[in-house]
């Protein structure tokens, strides 16, 4: 299972398109300190509980569960057997430890599951974790960010593997008793979290991701980058006393009512609706958009046909949104009129499905960004303080830290010249977490300050 490099940095309005960098004011230089500030880190979550009904989120787990991403299925359900152990290989970057740490705490508070982390080499581990460069990785897997498969315990012993397709094969497991995760160690510390919460989530539980999804991981959107409450009660289901491995579809669709009912009493309400298909035309359009692989015009005209496909669908999730939220992003450089009416179209159908989103979040930052470069310095600060909740709790310090960035800029504008400082420097520290090397993080501050008036010659 791999995770694909498709979106979600947090990319917004171009500076550059605006002015040259080099045509910068001499204060702009003088806002972005010698030494940045320690790294942020997060604490303890704060998921929100899943808001749809037992009955759609039993459909949801019966389809992310018994068919995968290409659509192939699975003939019956796969888990480990408890306690789990998870472990790490050596050369693992320093933030790694501590976020798979609370990721494994939240597993066992969350998710009921008997989990915990043994020393390399100190016990047959049921899921080893194995980072290394992301060109070794992506030479093996081309466009993966990372990536989880099953039988194996080493990059050595995938390697081997590969010549042999039923080893890799989830279809023929009728339990798990190994797998490894493989991540990038020269990317962000919020990438390796990402990576950790995706690839050990489907090591443990769902094969499958549903574009239709607003509050999972299980989404090859990437909006949302940490387990969520939904994902951690689907993974509690997984392991509930009343399943076990080798179990057909039809045999969890009887059990998993009574399952849900009692674990999530709150969804005993209203019926599940049949979902339309995902069909392969726009999972092919979305792909071709964001993928990177095609001309901006190409990839622009496939966002467009991606549009056109969720309408003619009837689509009225967050999937139409999606496809919106992508026209936007990939129209910011060449069209900004239509990226503006693409971003407050996908944001309208974002706050009609998942009212407070990381969706939401994502749109209210590109709106801020135009904001500040026409100098509205209330609009900016608006929409950045509607956005700030939803990216603090989906914990994603790039989107933290851009829009404290821009809250900075809008600050200064206003003659806030202290309190733009002080915001300024906290978004260092979460820039540090979300963007990694301290050349990437003065680049995105650079970027954001040239969009304000103030620092355009």
């Amino acid at each position: 299972m791999k995770k694909t490099t498709l979106l979600l940095s947090a990319a917004l309005l171009s500076a550059c398109s605006a002015t040259s960098l080099s045509d910068l004011p001499e204060r702009l230089e003088t806002s972005v300190p010698q030494a940045l500030p320690p790294m942020a880190m997060f604490g303890s979550s704060n998921p929100e509980p899943p808001r749809r009904s037992n009955a759609e989120i039993a459909r949801d787990f019966l389809d992310l569960t018994f068919q995968m991403e290409s659509g192939r299925p699975i003939p019956v359900l796969t888990r480990f057997d408890e306690p789990v152990t998870i472990t790490v290989a050596p050369g693992a970057p320093a933030t790694l430890m501590g976020d798979l740490d609370r990721l494994i705490q939240r597993l066992r508070n969350e998710a009921g599951i008997d989990i915990r982390r043994i020393p390399h080499g100190q016990g047959d581990a049921s899921i080893t974790i194995e980072t290394m460069p992301r060109a070794r990785m992506q030479r093996a897997v081309p466009q993966a960010a990372c990536f989880v498969v099953p039988r194996v315990t080493s990059w050595d012993e995938f390697r081997v593997a590969r010549s042999s397709s039923r080893t890799l094969d989830w279809t023929t497991l009728t339990t798990r008793e190994h797998a490894a995760v493989f991540i990038p160690n020269d990317v962000s510390p919020q990438e390796v979290r990402d990576c950790l919460h995706e690839e050990v989530g489907q090591a443990l539980g769902p094969l499958n991701d549903l574009y239709r999804l607003p509050d999972s991981v299980f989404n090859d959107d990437n909006f949302n980058a940490v387990l969520t409450g939904f994902d951690m009660l689907i993974l509690r289901a997984y392991y509930d006393p009343a399943l076990r491995s080798g179990m057909s579809r039809e045999e969890v669709a009887q059990r998993l009512p009574a399952i849900l009912s009692r674990l999530n009493p709150g969804g005993n309400r209203g019926a599940a609706v049949p979902p339309r298909v995902t069909d392969r035309d726009w999972v092919q359009a979305i792909e071709d958009a964001l993928g990177g692989r095609l001309p901006v015009p190409s990839r622009i005209a496939a966002a467009q046909r991606a549009v056109v496909i969720a309408q003619s669908r009837g689509w009225q999730d967050i999937r139409l949104g999606f496809s919106y939220f992508a026209l936007g992003r990939l129209s910011l450089s060449r069209d900004a009129e239509t990226a503006v009416t693409a971003f407050v179209t996908a944001g309208r159908h974002f706050d009609r499905v998942a009212p407070g989103s990381i969706q939401s979040a994502h749109v209210d930052m590109q709106l801020a960004a135009f904001a500040l470069s026409a100098g509205d310095a209330e609009q900016v600060l608006t929409l950045v303080g509607r956005a700030l909740p939803a990216a603090t709790r989906a914990e994603n310090a790039s989107l933290m830290a851009t829009l404290l960035m821009i809250r900075a800029e809008a600050l200064e504008l206003q003659g806030r010249m202290s309190e733009a400082a002080a915001v300024r420097l906290d978004s260092l520290g979460w820039a540090r977490y979300g963007f990694g090397r301290d050349a990437a993080v003065r680049d995105r501050l650079t970027e954001v300050a040239a969009l304000s008036p103030n620092n355009r010659s």
